[in-house]
Order: structure tokens, then C-alpha cells, then sequence
């Protein structure tokens, strides 16, 4: 799948992970992890659906609920073991996809999933990734101060500062992700988490 279908099938086989959902449910939990700013459309969702169907990851039960005069019945999705399996496997992937901008909030959200050392690994592929970019950032920015006007500037610092903070919550992240693996004790924020 491409990156963003890829991202969408992981939340999709995420969420149904938990338990079966029907479409609309589906479209507000992924909604969700998406963030308030891309909506996922139905037009999105359900070729997703689809196409895991036809793979064999999910498959579709008629709940039994009373048929409403004039309504069909909701179609309600489920995880076959395969798209058990194949979710499984997907969590164990921390190369670059997993920490990229499209998939790392998706994968950062199911790491209550996801083993520690492969949580580690995304974690510092992610500020790995973002401090490369810091880096090209500021380069840049030097190079066109004279020519920027003041809100220019001021959106340069604004991107500067954002990904710095994000680095320094990577940073801490993975502090307290390795403190838990030497079973020390691990701050309430990452505990009560999972």
C-alpha cells in the first residue's frame, strides 16, 4: 500500500485489534488518531476496508440487531487471525516508515502494543529524523535571514522551535522507555499511558 494507506491499515487493524467496530465507529477512532487536522473521508475508509478484506485480515458479521423499518443492518468488522498475525507483525516494523511524519503518531499510539526495544527504535529513528531536519533548517534559515521579512522570521522560529521541543519530548521519551526496561521506576506520564 502507499504511506498513507499503509498508516490507514495499521489504525484500521489497530482499532479492530481492541475490538470489532462497523464503519462510522471506525471513522471517529481513526479520526482521532489522526488529529483534528486530516479527516478521513468514508470515500478513504472503505476501499481500506476492501482491500483488507479481500486479503483475508478482517472480515464483516451482520450484528444481530433489530432491523430499523426502512435500514439496513450496520456492518460490523472483525479481525480474522490472520489480521491478527499480520498486526502483529506490522508492530514489529521500526524502520523508517514507522517514524516518518505520515505513520509515526498512528505507531505511536498503539505502543501500548508494541514491544520496548522496537518502541526505542522507532522513538530514536524519529529524533534521529527530526534533528537531520533541525539541522538542514537551520542552515537554510541563516542563509536567507537577510532576505526574510519579519513573519517570515517569525514562522522560521515558530518550525525551529516546535521541532526542538519535539526532539527534547522524543529525548525524554526514551529515557523513561530504557529506565523501564532496567525495571527503575517510570514517571506516572508514561504509565498511565498504558
Amino acid at each position: 500500500m502507499a504511506k498513507r494507506g499503509a498508516s490507514l491499515e495499521f489504525a484500521v487493524l489497530g482499532l479492530l485489534h481492541d475490538a470489532p467496530m462497523h464503519g462510522y465507529e471506525l471513522r471517529k477512532h481513526v479520526n482521532l488518531l489522526l488529529g483534528w487536522t486530516r479527516l478521513l473521508s468514508y470515500g478513504t475508509l472503505y476501499p481500506c476496508l476492501k482491500a483488507l478484506g479481500k486479503a483475508g485480515f478482517i472480515e464483516t458479521v451482520t450484528p444481530d440487531e433489530p432491523l430499523i423499518r426502512g435500514k439496513r443492518p450496520r456492518i460490523v468488522y472483525k479481525l480474522t487471525a490472520e489480521g491478527k498475525d499480520h498486526f502483529a507483525a506490522l508492530l514489529e516494523e521500526a524502520g523508517p516508515a514507522a517514524w516518518d511524519d505520515e505513520n509515526f503518531n498512528i505507531r505511536l499510539a498503539f505502543f501500548a502494543s508494541t514491544d520496548s526495544p522496537t518502541r526505542v527504535r522507532i522513538l530514536e529513528g524519529r529524533r534521529s529524523r527530526l534533528e537531520e531536519r533541525l539541522d538542514g533548517v537551520r542552515t537554510s534559515t541563516q542563509r536567507g535571514r537577510a532576505r526574510a521579512d519579519k513573519y517570515t522570521l517569525e514562522l522560521q522560529r515558530h518550525g525551529l522551535e516546535s521541532v526542538e521541543r519535539e526532539v527534547t519530548w522524543l529525548t525524554e521519551l526514551i529515557e523513561q522507555e530504557r529506565s523501564a526496561g532496567k525495571g527503575e521506576d517510570v514517571p506516572s506520564s508514561i504509565t498511565e499511558a498504558k
